[in-house]
């Protein structure tokens, strides 16, 4: 059945992705119309109950060693970052992406983890993606993922701001702004979570669903509140324990009114960084222990108690989108044996 279902998801999307207008790299399965390829009967499936791939920090595929130090930062990392080697180390801790927002698009990512700051001495009120270290404009981030889904009119992302730095006011407005001039038309107005299905943002032409942990959300209408889409933390370096969080809070997800974010992450202590000083994260902790949190993923079914979206950091090392994505097929032969 396995086999089956794989040979029947590549002859749905196809093997290989259309070169990025980039120039960058192609990906070697492409999932760029992953939704609109999924079978008529989950058209009208909320949301909330399809399996979708996301993933952690989702801008850190660059950032910049060469400007300050964020303000997520403690002023100790602060004092030390004057130091040019400290940078460069803090560089290969804070990265846990290898690809672009496009790239993540094509491999089939919908959910993207974004945390946001304004920039010291920047006049313009300029708002950038946030790690450690300042990563690009999030206007320019905005403008590549509404570029993709004007080429994919079928598929539907969360933009989910659930980190501010440094921002009074005048910048949450102006972020707020950037985000309605990006996407227009393509906004999803906050409503019933349990009525956004495929079918119905499709006859609404609405592409993005904004989640915004903030108070502002409540003084306009297309920013969903932060509380819809709850993504439980297990801030631990152990597969062991991570997986046993994992699966405790999917017993407590609610069923009703909320979304669910299994973050498949491992965290660094201060200690795994002194160990792995300059192997970085990818190479100390994620490479290592991505393939075990891949077998997981396998195990888990979608549904109103089971998986919604998944996130992982470095989502190109293994087969991570597809292998989420092809979950949603255990509820199409969930229709099936219900025929029998």
């Amino acid at each position: 059945m396995l086999a089956f279902r794989k040979v029947r998801r590549k002859l749905r999307m196809g093997t290989i992705c259309s070169p990025n207008p980039s120039g960058t790299k192609t990906l070697e399965v492409c999932n760029a119309d992953w939704m609109a390829s999924l079978p008529s009967h989950l058209h009208n499936v909320p949301l909330s109950n399809l399996a979708i791939p996301g993933s952690h920090d989702s801008f850190s595929y660059w950032v910049d060693e060469k400007s300050p130090v964020g303000p997520d930062q403690t002023p100790a990392i602060k004092r030390l970052a004057r130091i040019s080697f400290v940078k460069k180390v803090m560089k290969k801790w804070s990265v846990t992406q290898n690809l672009t927002f496009r790239e993540q698009l094509d491999a089939g990512i919908r959910y993207f983890d974004l945390r946001v700051s304004s920039k010291p001495g920047d006049a313009d009120q300029e708002i950038y993606f946030i790690h450690g270290l300042f990563g690009i404009r999030v206007w320019d981030g905005l403008m590549e993922i509404d570029s993709f889904l004007t080429q994919h009119p079928q598929e539907i992302v969360f933009l989910d701001f659930n980190h501010f730095y440094a921002m009074d006011e005048a910048h949450h407005k102006r972020l707020i702004l950037r985000i309605q001039e990006a996407f227009g038309s393509k906004l999803c107005s906050a409503c019933s979570v349990e009525s956004m299905t495929l079918r119905r943002l499709w006859e609404k032409k609405c592409q993005v669903l904004i989640f915004y942990h903030c108070p502002f959300y409540k003084q306009y209408p297309f920013l969903w509140p932060g509380k819809k889409i709850p993504a439980p933390w297990a801030n631990t370096t152990s597969v062991r324990k991570l997986i046993l969080f994992l699966e405790t809070t999917l017993s407590e997800r609610s069923p009703h009114g909320s979304f669910h974010v299994s973050q498949a992450i491992l965290t660094p202590r201060v200690k795994t960084i002194a160990r792995g000083l300059v192997g970085g994260l990818k190479n100390t902790l994620v490479h290592r222990n991505l393939p075990a949190i891949l077998d997981w993923v396998k195990t888990q079914k979608p549904g109103a108690m089971g998986v919604n979206i998944i996130t992982s950091d470095f989502v190109d090392l293994v087969d991570f989108a597809t292998t989420v994505i092809e979950l949603n097929d255990l509820l199409q032969e969930d229709r099936a044996l219900a025929k029998c």
